[in-house]
């Protein structure tokens, strides 16, 4: 990471992927009737639309670069955030949405951690910083999440 523009425009794109995608996820636990999970995925999108707004806001009065999706350069095929395609089958059962979700978020997580490490910029550094903070919470809730359902316990309350 060179810039905080190219800081935002990545995060920009990782976050509206990750939206998406939570809410195909949602949808597809929905339609197979697991509305504990789709609401739970419904937050994921949600708090990613959150990062997408922060990130959004803070390019505001920079001039961002233009950028295609195929000039993004991530770690793998894909953005970190942006959940298996495949985990969007309304057949797909609870424990393996869960853990689709949490290699999402673990991904983000790890992407966001290896800006921070990697960046001698002290304004990319606080940015990171925030959104390394922020998934570890999703990664957190989502390991609660996962071992509940294992366990044969009542998911987690919300929040």
């Amino acid at each position: 990471m060179q810039t905080v523009e190219e800081f935002l425009a990545y995060s920009v794109h990782l976050e509206r992927e990750a939206a998406a995608r939570f809410g195909e996820l949602a949808d597809a636990m929905e339609s197979g009737g697991n509305r504990e999970v789709a609401r739970l995925f419904r937050r994921l999108a949600h708090y990613s639309r959150l990062h997408l707004e922060m990130a959004t806001a803070r390019s505001g009065f920079r001039e961002m670069p233009e950028m295609k999706p195929e000039d993004f350069v991530w770690p793998d095929l894909e953005s970190p955030e942006a959940a298996a395609v495949w985990g969007a089958d309304p057949m797909l059962g609870r424990e393996e949405a869960l853990q689709i979700a949490l290699a999402a978020e673990t991904a983000g997580h790890t992407y966001y951690k290896a800006v921070l490490d990697t960046t001698d910029d002290p304004e990319i550094k606080a940015l990171a910083a925030e959104f390394v903070a922020e998934e570890q919470e999703h990664v957190t809730e989502l390991k609660k999440w996962l071992a509940a359902s294992r366990a044969g316990e009542p998911l987690p309350a919300e929040g």
